[in-house]
């Protein structure tokens, strides 16, 4: 039997930001755990890693992959997630359309749209699916588990029910400003609203 190469894995420990992908993917590495099985005669390592890609254009997607090795673990969870990128519609292109939240297991996260110029305001997993997603304005809570992988499933689940207005308007049959419905002027300088109590006569 033929030997592999000495020196066919020779950049399988170049680190993940060192490599930019050709198809302007961006990657980023979650968590990487090392795991252990015990069979006879001792126990056999192994590495789990957990890899979200995005092309900060409004697709990402997460994958896990497990390996004796930490590059061929990456490369293995790095497949799984461009084979399962999903596309979420943004507002303006930095934030969310309106707040939402998702649900895995015991993780449980809250995502909220915000203003220009809010930042990020989220640790963690649910920063790096913010960064390779390309919003600029969000602010996440994580109200469950602290697993980085019930983390970023939960934060799938949130973003999986995203809507546009458009996308809201077409399966209603409407127009999207019968959508947003008609907002009432606001009352003239010096005009008393109608809430405001009127003196007696």
């Amino acid at each position: 039997m033929a030997r592999e190469p000495r020196d066919g894995g020779r950049d399988r420990g170049r680190g993940r930001e060192d490599r930019e992908p050709d198809d302007g993917i961006i990657e980023k590495m979650v968590s990487i755990n090392r795991v252990a099985k015990v069979v006879k005669g001792g126990r056999r390592f192994a590495f789990a890693a957990l890899m979200v890609v995005g092309d900060q254009k409004g697709r990402v997607g997460y994958g896990a992959g497990k390996a004796r090795e930490v590059p061929e673990a990456i490369r293995k969870a790095t497949e799984r997630a461009k084979r399962a990128m999903i596309r979420v519609p943004m507002k303006e292109g930095r934030t969310l359309h309106h707040d939402v939240e998702g649900h895995f297991g015991a993780g449980n996260v809250i995502l909220r749209s915000a203003a220009a110029g809010t930042g990020i305001i989220a640790g963690g997993p649910l920063r790096a699916v913010f960064e390779t997603l390309g919003i600029g304005d969000v602010v996440a809570k994580s109200l469950g588990s602290r697993n980085p992988h019930n983390m970023v499933k939960a934060a799938f689940d949130a973003l999986k029910s995203c809507a546009s207005p458009r996308s809201v308007a077409t399966r209603r049959g409407k127009k999207v400003s019968e959508i947003f419905g008609r907002r009432e002027a606001p009352p003239a300088v010096g005009t008393p609203s109608p809430t405001e109590e009127q003196p007696n006569a």
